[in-house]
């Protein structure tokens, strides 16, 4: 039984390798490893001149015909201006550009800049997004601020600031959101002077907003026509021709709401504001923080960092329609600085609200003044936050000559440039901006000579007011014909 069994063991064995079998795998190693070096050489080739390749390896498709036309432009001229809708592929085509120009120029320096610094990290990092997708030996290690290959060209970010621009000798400068820029003569002034050594080109996009801007003219006047300018709306972009989706579009028309200068400025690309906005589109863009207008390149503050300084709140209560928002301003030799934004998502719980403004409020060392509608809520919004254990709240109702008082002070320290906010872009609970936000509120002179303001339908002023708030809070609130302060804590 046990020699039948050995035979049976025997008979099941592998076979043993012959001299044809151990060719034959040879020569497959061999075709593979041919296989794999082809494939190499075919991502090494589509980085350097077949630029459909490039697009295609990098982001799966073809480029569309108007970002072939904005590619033919950058090639063509030295200097390139680009107004684009929304969710078009703006940022992922000159970040493939960008890349594609690293590669193919050794010892390239390519500066990137915007309204701030974070901005221009953003745009840092989304074209690092796409390194995983060329040969590793092309590239070393990515940093938060600057990207290195192995060729010696460099990809680095740089902050709103004139004089740091002017250090390096750069061979291209993408500076994204030219027309949201504060200081935007002086920045773009360095940006020639850094690029003149070199012959260099320059590639500016953006979004429309004002028009008495270097962007604006940038894209009409006559002192610019040696631009290459390339404009793209809304209906160009969608599909089967761009990346705008028939769903896309329609959530962004009910997030425009009833503000008909917005979608135009948004998906058409156009120049528009609506005159009876209260906060003018150009002091909007005067009060984004940067080092020439304010002394540093603001960036907001970290909620899970300890801070200290003389904070006032405003919060803008809200639960399902509305959205709750919370603004925290440093007040530094009677200027305003906002270091923190916080909108809460939808249905919004107050006992969440309260709970973040405690742990803000303890970690940041306290608040002077929390300023708090509570014109639906009532006095007992400010009870349960004294129950919670947050100080110095006060409310506020908003009455018509109260908001009138508010939005006033708002935009006289505005205008005194006492007031400075970062460039902030956020895509939850809803996307917007800063600016777009300011922009919202609308005014009305009444027959009585009162000021009423309200916003269009299926917008959003509950930013507007928070910050409204938050700089009321820095002032006594005096009573009002016909209305009682009412104080807490």
């Amino acid at each position: 039984m046990k020699r039948s069994s050995l035979n049976s063991n025997v008979s099941c064995s592998p076979r043993r390798m012959t001299v044809e079998r151990l060719f034959s795998d040879r020569a497959a190693v061999q075709r593979a490893i041919m296989d794999l070096k082809e494939h190499y050489q075919a991502k090494v080739n589509c980085l350097t001149g077949d630029l459909p390749g490039f697009f295609r390896f990098c982001f799966g498709f073809a480029p569309t015909d108007y970002q072939t036309e904005l590619i033919d432009l950058f090639e063509k001229k030295q200097f390139v201006v680009a107004r684009w809708p929304r969710q078009s592929g703006k940022s992922m085509t000159i970040s493939a550009l960008l890349l594609r120009y690293a590669l193919d120029h050794p010892d390239s320096y390519i500066g990137v800049v915007g309204p701030s610094w974070r901005q221009t990290k953003l745009n840092i990092k989304r074209i690092t997004r796409f390194l995983n997708r060329i040969p590793s030996d092309k590239y070393l290690k990515p940093g938060r601020t600057v990207l290195r290959f192995a060729n010696g060209s460099v990809i680095e970010a740089f902050p709103n600031n004139p004089d740091t621009i002017r250090g390096p000798t750069l061979d291209v400068v993408w500076w994204d959101e030219t027309n949201f820029t504060s200081n935007d003569v002086d920045l773009y002034d360095a940006v020639l002077f850094t690029l003149g050594t070199t012959n260099g080109k320059l590639i500016c996009t953006s979004t429309p907003w004002n028009t008495d801007s270097l962007f604006w003219k940038m894209c009409n006047h006559r002192d610019f026509e040696d631009f290459g300018r390339h404009h793209v709306s809304w209906e160009r972009a969608q599909e089967p021709n761009g990346p705008l989706k028939k769903e896309i579009l329609d959530r962004i028309r009910k997030q425009c709401g009833e503000d008909p200068s917005r979608w135009r400025r948004e998906m058409e690309a156009e120049w528009a504001e609506d005159e009876n906005a209260w906060l003018p589109q150009s002091l909007i863009v005067s009060s984004i923080g940067t080092v020439k207008n304010c002394g540093e390149d603001l960036q907001p503050w970290n909620p899970e960092v300890g801070y200290s300084g003389d904070l006032f709140v405003g919060l803008d209560l809200a639960q399902v329609r509305d959205y709750c928002v919370l603004s925290v301003f440093d007040r530094v030799n009677d200027v305003l600085f906002l270091r923190h934004l916080k909108i809460f998502s939808q249905p919004t719980k107050y006992a969440n609200v309260l709970g973040y403004v405690k742990a803000l409020q303890d970690r940041w060392d306290g608040f002077q003044k929390i300023r708090v509608d509570f014109t639906k809520e009532g006095p007992s919004i400010i009870s349960d936050m004294e129950d919670a254990g947050i100080k110095n709240a006060e409310g506020v109702t908003f009455s018509v000559p109260r908001k009138s008082e508010m939005a006033s002070l708002l935009k006289q320290r505005m205008m005194n440039q006492h007031l400075f906010y970062p460039h902030l872009v956020w895509e939850k609970p809803y996307r917007s901006d800063i600016c777009t936000e300011l922009n919202v509120e609308r005014y009305e002179l009444r027959k009585d000579g009162t000021m009423a303001l309200n916003h269009p339908t299926g917008t959003h002023d509950d930013v507007f007011w928070s910050l409204a708030l938050g700089v009321y809070a820095t002032v006594d609130m005096k009573p009002l014909d016909f209305e009682g302060t009412i104080r807490f804590g």
